[in-house]
């Protein structure tokens, strides 16, 4: 049947579709459930416009889901209306809602310490301390590790508190934006406590009953993969790596010859997506800046979300779950288990606003500012935020609209239980990073990718003869390929939330970040398959493997990487 056949015979049955599962719509549809991604892709890089590239994808995908008979009017029409439907069903969802709310009032609480000279003070401090850009890149480098329990609060908290520190030295906000989204997703994901556990642990448990395996300890088996997770590890070392040797390569190489050459620590035509240096937010003359006003505020933030985290979690456990937890109630595993049943994006939003009544209370105990000013000045930082809600708001409704056509189980049903035995976690990684990248969620990606890596990998491995220990360890490594694949999409993805938050954490154009990440991640990706599965599929121990990556990434950057000169 040829294309043209095929492309009739698609729009002949997409009403159908609407009545059909995604992995039905994958097989009508076909490569034409890989229009919206694309459209919104390509134009993000085209335009460099968020927010019209992440419309006109979720259009383009409603468009071609509402093709009825001749009459395009129509069609436009509802398509229209089905993208109206996708936004409002995205603000609807409580773990959305709650990601919103989140963000606004975190916003909120950064404007009121600002404008109490909380971030002033700690960049002044740090300024004494981090007198260099190789300083500042490693304090940077370095927080990231302390706000592990989750990416989104990682990449809102750091960028603010570290952004004047590196202004005044000259890093660029490109490469600011970087460090950021490089030590969020990338430690969340392989922390032992986080809001992430408790996802993972569920794929992997489910995966394991698919094979047979009920009684399997999902926890366990998580913390087998953390060695194997050659993207997350390599990218935190590569981090380092560009900090102490001061040395870029690419486009962020520009980025930071602009920096230091000129002073604009971002690009003249960049668009800004969270400016909070509106000199409304200038503390008043006289006031004494304290680190303190900001350190509380935050340590509050962190503190109430551990807090939480545990509580929300607990009320959250099934009975046979509560009864273990009961009996150890403060037990690591308790712990773990709460945490992971918790509700993150509520925790969050519910710390976030503490903090931020911390905030207010301690303005005006200091006589910073009377009550409407304190009120005034956060809800100041909540409208800087909006335009953030508004384009996760569209990463959610275009992430809708793919799940609807079935562009996921287009893109996975290129995988077949036929892959050669060594090539199978490379591939998997590689699928997961296109997937990723095409939907722009880690999340939504390990969910479609595990039910089937775990299976395939345990299938290959008995074909190939492996033993017991050899099949454990193997079917460990694909899932590590699932788990480190998806972060690595959603590091290039222009569509990604994370990516996202962290432009707006440090203030940077969003498609400068992600168009000066994406050749850092790449090279860090084909390190993390040369160096990484593809020989620790043949057998090769991890004790070699590890090592000898993080030398090639460390001579890469210190003998490829070129210095930063004015």
């Amino acid at each position: 049947m040829n294309s043209k056949l095929k492309f009739i015979l698609a729009l002949t049955l997409l009403p159908l579709a609407l009545f059909a599962d995604a992995k039905e719509n994958a097989q009508i549809y076909g490569v034409l459930t890989l229009i919206p991604p694309l459209v919104a892709i390509a134009l993000a890089f085209i335009t460099k416009n968020v927010i019209f590239s992440l419309f006109i994808g979720i259009f383009s995908g409603t468009f071609l889901i509402n093709i009825t008979g001749n009459n395009i009017f129509i069609a436009f029409y509802n398509a229209f209306i089905d993208l109206v439907s996708k936004m409002v069903g995205s603000m609807a969802d409580s773990w959305n809602a709650g990601i919103i709310l989140q963000v606004l009032t975190i916003g909120g609480m950064i404007a009121v310490i600002t404008k109490m000279g909380g971030p002033r003070a700690i960049a002044e401090s740090l300024s004494k301390k981090a007198k260099s850009q190789r300083s500042a890149q490693i304090y940077t480098w370095i927080m990231g590790f302390f706000i592990f329990f989750d990416d989104y609060a990682n990449s809102l908290i750091i960028g603010p508190i570290m952004r004047p520190v590196t202004d005044k030295l000259h890093v660029s906000r490109e490469k600011l934006a970087f460090i950021i989204d490089a030590t969020a997703a990338p430690i969340a994901g392989i922390a032992l406590i986080s809001t992430w556990i408790g996802y993972e642990i569920s794929l992997i448990k489910d995966a394991y009953a698919m094979i047979g395996q009920v009684d399997v300890n999902a926890y366990a088996i998580f913390v087998e993969t953390i060695p194997y997770r050659f993207y997350n590890i390599l990218m935190l070392a590569f981090v380092f790596f560009t900090a102490y040797f001061l040395r870029e390569f690419g486009s962020m190489h520009k980025a930071a010859t602009r920096a230091i050459s000129t002073g604009q620590v971002y690009h003249p035509n960049a668009n800004i997506m969270m400016n909070q240096e509106s000199s409304t937010l200038e503390p008043k003359d006289g006031v004494e800046h304290s680190i303190w006003n900001a350190i509380i505020p935050i340590l509050s933030l962190i503190v109430v979300a551990f807090f939480g985290f545990y509580f929300n979690g607990y009320h959250s456990l099934d009975e046979a779950a509560l009864k273990i937890v009961s009996a150890d109630p403060y037990s690591f595993a308790s712990i773990r288990d709460c945490f992971g049943a918790a509700d993150a994006s509520i925790v969050l939003f519910e710390a976030a606003l503490f903090a931020s009544i911390v905030a207010i209370g301690m303005g005006i105990q200091q006589k910073m500012f009377n009550l409407s000013e304190g009120l005034e000045t956060w809800v100041l930082g909540v409208k800087a935020l909006v335009i953030t809600a508004v384009i996760l708001i569209l990463a959610w409704s275009i992430s809708s609209v793919i799940k609807e056509l079935g562009t996921s189980a287009y893109l996975v049903s290129m995988l077949t239980d036929s892959t050669p035995q060594i090539l199978l976690p490379s591939i998997i990684f590689i699928l997961g990073s296109i997937v990723s990248f095409a939907t722009g969620t880690s999340y939504g990606t390990m969910g479609i990718l595990m039910p089937l890596a775990i299976p395939i990998a345990n299938a290959v491995g008995i074909h190939t003869g492996l033993e017991n220990a050899e099949l454990q360890n193997y079917i460990v490594l694909n899932i590590s390929a699932v788990l480190t694949g998806a972060i690595f999409g959603d590091h290039c993805s222009p569509i990604s939330d994370t990516s996202i938050l962290s432009s707006m954490g440090s203030s940077c154009d969003h498609m400068d970040h992600i168009r000066t990440q994406l050749f850092y991640a790449i090279f860090v990706g084909i390190v993390a398959i040369v160096f990484g599965y593809i020989p620790a599929a043949m057998g090769v121990s991890m004790y070699i493997l590890l090592p000898l990556a993080l030398v090639v990434v460390a001579l890469t950057v210190r003998f490829y990487g070129k210095e930063v000169k004015a």
